[in-house]
């Protein structure tokens, strides 16, 4: 299963005073398994796609095909969307409402009908990919929990719904460095054990780069690049003028490069960079 997204426009206040192009002719296709990132400045079209990609939108023109189906045809029901496809929004802690753990995550399950000997099993299988002990927690009011520990929770709810595509926006956004770093690991786990599509939304150019296959850089409405970490992240020139950056480690490594050819200059993460300057000092030595 895929998603192909064709020629997507969508227009905010269209024919009034204030209107405008939120979407403009967006195209791009995704493939069966991938970890996708998309980034962008604000205002610069990553909601709203977002929201056109769960069905809470509906586009100008242009279609979302998952799978084989049109999430954008009229006659596709919202069940069938959200059943396939599952959204993260920032700050989904904010959303807890049951008087337990386990009740919570089992919302979704339930009102998508499923038997409660199915529902029992998602619920527990959800909070340990989460990373959180289900037996310690279950019985638990989310409200007792840490805010990284809520935030988990809340995302163990649309996992427990076993979406074919999970879209996480901003998911670490004001957490502490741990609570950050678990979270990443968390999604990264939970990618590979449901072996879905899974479309991630940062603002940190480190995780987007250690974590995607591809990126989709958006600005003013429109898809200006994508590739791999490797290939938008080569474009300083690019990024640098619609406001974003490279990751530290790729600007650290580029400057580098600057000061001395031998360095390479492609590389995107903390680890690989270490790894390059102890070679090249390694080389020095000898």
């Amino acid at each position: 299963m895929g998603i192909s997204v064709k020629n997507l426009t969508h227009i905010y206040n269209e024919g009034l005073p204030h209107e405008s192009v939120a979407l403009d002719n967006v195209s791009f296709e995704i493939n069966d398994g991938e970890f996708i990132g998309i980034i962008g400045h604000t205002g610069s079209g990553k909601s709203t796609l977002l929201q056109h990609l769960n069905g809470l939108l509906k586009p100008k023109s242009g279609q979302i095909i998952v799978g084989d189906t049109d999430i954008t045809d009229p006659s596709c029901k919202l069940l069938e969307i959200r059943r396939r496809i599952g959204l993260v929004f920032q700050y989904p802690e904010y959303q807890l409402f049951e008087e337990t753990v386990a009740k919570d995550v089992a919302f979704g399950p339930k009102n998508l009908g499923l038997a409660q000997d199915e529902i029992d099993k998602r619920v527990e299988e959800a909070i340990g990919l989460v990373g959180l002990p289900f037996e310690e927690i279950r019985e638990k009011s989310p409200f007792e929990l840490s805010g990284g520990q809520k935030r988990r929770v809340a995302i163990a709810g649309v996992v427990a719904m076993k979406p074919e595509v999970l879209i996480l926006d901003e998911p670490t956004a004001g957490l502490d460095p741990k609570a950050h770093k678990d979270v990443l690991e968390m999604a990264y786990n939970i990618h590979k054990h449901e072996k879905n599509i899974t479309i991630f939304v940062s603002h940190n150019m480190a995780d987007v780069a250690r974590l995607c296959d591809r990126v989709f850089v958006m600005d003013k409405g429109k898809l200006i690049l994508s590739g791999t970490p490797e290939e938008v992240f080569s474009e300083e020139e690019r990024l640098t003028s619609i406001g974003l950056s490279l990751p530290p480690a790729a600007q650290l490594m580029h400057r580098l490069h600057e000061a001395n050819h031998a360095i390479k200059a492609e590389v995107f993460d903390a680890e690989n960079a270490a790894e390059e300057i102890f070679k090249f000092l390694g080389d020095k030595v000898c």
